[in-house]
């Protein structure tokens, strides 16, 4: 997970029928929490997949991590209590210290689409059709105060979307795994994507062409959901992996 790197742009709005859904932890520094149960709100951004400083993935980690199309939905929620210090995993940011966060309260969910009808072979769906993460606000919000230049990686959006240079302001928000009830995950998978832990970061960033994309839900919970339509309006975050209080996902 060390390689993946998610842009997040704004889309415009839209609101999905009003889904309640049963969210458990899965990662297992939060596994003390008790569940959580939120309703989809409005669709407010769309994360996909891109390289930092042109330093792509290996190839057998790109053919995973270039499908990892995340939709984010306002949710609300309680407030948990829980502490953590986090610490980058991508190698490109290996030099950028940690920092220590309190989560407050979850603001969206995000969960796993395919865009204008391109779905992964089989051996792919089967991992990344299982990611869903909790985006929890914190306090306080470190800035990072550092230039990137980010490649997409999807196939659906490489020709449309140049490489473009962003500056990489505060942290906001931490997107920690968690199941969706009636969601049925292989142990194998399981033991991937509860190690999915990102920590979203507000960009500058230049005006990036209009794209017009159509969302199909992945997850198999949300799959009788009606396809969606969408124009990016604009980079506004980029979502880099971390680790919490030490606990390193194996290799």
């Amino acid at each position: 997970m060390s390689n993946l790197d998610l842009e997040c742009f704004k889309t415009t709005p839209y609101q999905p029928p009003a889904v309640t859904l049963g969210l458990r932890h899965i990662n297992p520094v939060l596994a003390n929490q008790p569940p959580v149960q939120v309703t989809l709100g409005q669709r407010e951004q769309l994360c996909v997949p891109v390289a930092k400083n042109n330093v792509i993935p290996p190839p057998n980690v790109l053919d995973f991590i270039r499908f990892v199309d995340l939709s984010c939905y306002r949710v609300t929620g309680p407030q948990i209590s829980q502490n953590l210090a986090l610490r980058h995993l991508n190698p490109v940011l290996q030099n950028v210290p940690g920092f220590s966060v309190s989560l407050v309260v979850p603001e969206h969910l995000c969960v796993p689409v395919a865009k204008n009808g391109v779905v992964p072979a089989p051996d792919i769906l089967r991992v990344i059709s299982h990611i869903d993460l909790l985006c929890y606000a914190h306090r306080p919000n470190p800035v990072m105060n550092m230039p990137l230049t980010l490649t997409q990686l999807n196939p659906v959006l490489t020709g449309q979307i140049p490489n473009h240079t962003v500056q990489v302001t505060a942290a906001r928000q931490l997107c920690v795994p968690v199941q969706k009830g009636g969601d049925d995950i292989p142990q194998d998978v399981f033991d991937i994507v509860r190690w999915v832990d990102l920590e979203k970061f507000d960009v500058s960033a230049p005006t990036t062409p209009t794209v017009s994309l159509n969302l199909r839900h992945l997850n198999p919970v949300l799959a009788n959901l009606p396809p969606e339509d969408l124009r990016l309006t604009g980079a506004a975050q980029l979502a880099v992996p971390v680790s919490k209080n030490g606990a390193v996902p194996p290799s």
